[in-house]
């Protein structure tokens, strides 16, 4: 609000950015709960369509029923609604095109950045969400937007895809949002139950006890990394990834630097919960 005379919220869970078999359908969505709490802070419009995919038989720049609120509706980030592909395409990714041929074929890649870390076990979650924001970014034409640094390699990709693509958007980075016992604020949360929460909460705290071994001068990403690792499996989890990276290139490193960033996916239950730590102050 500081920074705009008006401001839009995104509210669309992307089935381009889900493989088959992920969790699209059971996508925490509460369209009612999120307009509740915007309506006080006097956002001017909601941006929620139904679909940015499917597109009418005729040649129409139709992209769907598009419903804009004087009062709002947020998230940490844009996530997106129902597709109407069931098949799969190439990787597990949904097919997109149908079976006529004529549907959405075209995607936006960040080819570097997208590998590391998310990348590696969902190889075209980046794709989904860098062509769905450029679609947002056409659409409403925003001078900022806004993505919380919680999903960090989100943010770098969708920073980097603004600047190769010259768009006319400044990408934010927000600082990681917490509930009051820290675990880092998410959708999923709600899919936790008490005691898959309570266990969940090792995430944080090993990232924490992290930061203050960094303040009292520990380097070591090997060492760092074990024992957020160890923290996490020792309450159950499962962990995808702990590492220390470039807050910038994403590139491993193998000691803490002003730009580090330890970044963590685990599972707890069927709930997959990513977290962070920078060692910087970031833009």
């Amino acid at each position: 609000m500081e920074r705009a005379d008006r401001v839009v919220v995104s509210i669309y869970v992307n089935p381009g950015q889900f493989a088959q078999g992920e969790d699209l359908s059971s996508y925490p969505r509460d369209l009612e709960g999120d307009l509740a709490k915007l309506r006080p802070l006097g956002v001017a419009a909601v941006f929620n369509p139904e679909d940015l995919y499917v597109r009418a038989s005729s040649p129409s720049r139709e992209t769907g029923a598009v419903s804009a609120s004087r009062q709002g509706d947020t998230d940490e980030n844009p996530a997106h609604r129902n597709g109407g592909a069931t098949s799969s395409g190439a990787g597990g990714a949904r097919d997109m095109v149908g079976g006529g041929g004529d549907g959405h074929e075209t995607w936006i890649q960040v080819e570097r950045l997208q590998r590391p870390l998310e990348g590696r076990d969902r190889p075209i979650f980046f794709r989904g969400v860098a062509t769905i924001v450029a679609k947002l970014f056409n659409i409403v034409e925003p001078d900022y937007a806004f993505f919380g640094r919680k999903d960090y390699q989100q943010w770098r990709i969708l920073e980097r895809m603004a600047r190769d693509l010259d768009f006319g958007v400044e990408v934010v980075g927000l600082p990681l949002l917490r509930e009051p016992d820290g675990l880092a604020m998410s959708s999923r949360n709600v899919r936790l139950s008490p005691e898959e929460r309570q266990k969940a909460l090792s995430i944080s705290r090993g990232l924490f006890a992290a930061a203050e071994r960094v303040s009292a001068g520990e380097t070591s990403a090997a060492s760092l990394t074990t024992d957020v690792r160890i923290a996490i499996e020792s309450a159950g989890g499962k962990v995808d990834y702990v590492e220390l990276v470039n807050g910038s290139s994403l590139l491993a490193e193998e000691s803490v630097s002003s730009s580090s960033v330890l970044v963590v996916a685990a599972r707890f239950g069927s709930v997959r919960l990513i977290d962070n730590v920078e060692f910087r102050s970031n833009k």
